[in-house]
C-alpha cells in the first residue's frame, strides 16, 4: 500500500487529550470525532487537513489516556498515517487494530518539516520525502499486521476471516 500527503508535524508527547478533547468522549460516530481532532493543540488542522495527509511528531505519541477516540478521530479526518519517532504503546496497539498505520522512523522525523509531501510505501516500510529527496526506512510490518491495517482494522478483519471459513 502506498500513502501520499502533506505533513502536518507537531512535538513530543502529543497527548489524547488533544488529538481528542475529553469534552467530545461521548460521541462514538468517527465523522462527528473528526471535527474535533487536534483542535487543542491545532486550531488550523480541521481547515487544512486533506484526505491522505500524514500526522508527524517527535517522541511518545499518543500519550495519555487508552482511550480509541484518538486514532479512530485521526483516521476519519483523512489522515492516511501518523509518523513518529516514537508512539505510546497502546496508541500503536488501538491505531492498529482501528486500521490506522503507524510508522515509527526517526530519520523521517528529524528531515521533514511541516507541509512536505511524503510517499509512504508501508510493505517496504520506505518514506519517500518527495519535497527534499530523502528517503529513509521504518520497519516493516510484520504480515498479520499488515492484513489488520489492509482489511480496515481488527474488525473488519475478522469479519472476513469468519465469512472465509463459513464458506
Amino acid at each position: 500500500m502506498i500513502l501520499k500527503g502533506k505533513v502536518h508535524k507537531y512535538g513530543a508527547d502529543v497527548n489524547t487529550d488533544v488529538i481528542i478533547p475529553a469534552r467530545y468522549l461521548n460521541v462514538s460516530d468517527p465523522d462527528k470525532l473528526a471535527k474535533h481532532c487536534m483542535e487543542d493543540i491545532d486550531k488550523n488542522f480541521l481547515k487544512t487537513v486533506k484526505p491522505g495527509d500524514i500526522i508527524m511528531a517527535t517522541a511518545n505519541f499518543g500519550c495519555g489516556s487508552s482511550r480509541e477516540h484518538a486514532p479512530i478521530a485521526i483516521k476519519a479526518s483523512g489522515v492516511s498515517c501518523v509518523i513518529a519517532v516514537t508512539f505510546a504503546r497502546i496508541f500503536f496497539r488501538n491505531a492498529i487494530n482501528i486500521g490506522l498505520p503507524v510508522l515509527e522512523c526517526k530519520e523521517a522525523v528529524k528531515n521533514t518539516k511541516a507541509g512536505d509531501i511524503l510517499e509512504v510505501d508501508l510493505a517496504k516500510g520506505k518514506i519517500k520525502n518527495a519535497t527534499n529527496g530523502k528517503t529513509f526506512t521504518a520497519a516493516p510490518y510484520p504480515a498479520f499486521m499488515s492484513e489488520l491495517i489492509a482489511a480496515g482494522g481488527l474488525v473488519d478483519y475478522t469479519k472476513k476471516r469468519l465469512a472465509v471459513e463459513k464458506a
